[in-house]
């Protein structure tokens, strides 16, 4: 007799063991997404304001400028470009840093940005940014959770089990995204 409890046992423990690093991946990159009003998961931005003298107006035509700016301001990354908006400012790109320099008032800004190790690589997988490979492997995934899900399902005998208490904790399961849903799109709250 073929014993279809034991098979189910089986593929969910071993697709669990499979499935358990890319759920944390997935689960680490989701709580960052979910946040993205509150911070940027993908980068740090630390800004700091310096003052330095007022450069003359002589001083814009001058090849030095910049590179006298970048030495205040202690900045040794590479060069990307820089632009004039107007008369009285000068905004520089560096690898790395974006630098404001108010000319007349000698302020500057700089918006140094660093990546997020492991929280922006986990985003660049569970956005799918990858493309190609990363979809068909998202897919299985995907699959895989489901199939957790569904085989967790009667995994339990008995009263603890899918015709018990786990009848209304799956029911619950259900039940909080279909009220979120009504409440979301009727405007109950």
């Amino acid at each position: 007799m073929f014993k279809w409890r034991k098979w189910v046992r089986i593929l969910h423990r071993d697709i669990g063991y499979i499935a358990a690093g890319l759920t944390v991946i997935y689960a680490i990159s989701g709580v960052a997404v979910n946040h993205t009003n509150d911070w940027n998961p993908n980068y740090s931005i630390e800004k700091t304001t310096m003052k330095i003298a007022p450069i003359p107006d002589s001083l814009l035509t001058s090849q030095t400028l910049i590179t006298d700016i970048l030495a205040k301001v202690g900045e040794e990354g590479k060069l990307k470009s820089f632009f004039l908006p107007d008369s009285n400012h000068i905004n520089i790109f560096v690898d790395g840093n974006t630098i404001t320099v108010n000319l007349k008032k000698g302020e500057i800004l700089q918006e140094k940005i660093t990546s997020r190790a492991v929280i922006r690589e986990t985003n660049f997988l569970h956005l799918n940014s990858p493309r190609k490979i990363w979809t068909f492997v998202a897919d299985l995934f995907a699959i895989a959770l489901a199939f957790l899900a569904i085989s967790g399902l009667f995994m339990i005998k008995g009263k603890n089990g899918i015709k018990g208490r786990g009848a209304w904790l799956t029911a619950l399961g259900i039940l909080i995204p279909v009220l979120f849903l009504i409440i979301y799109y009727y405007k109950l709250l």
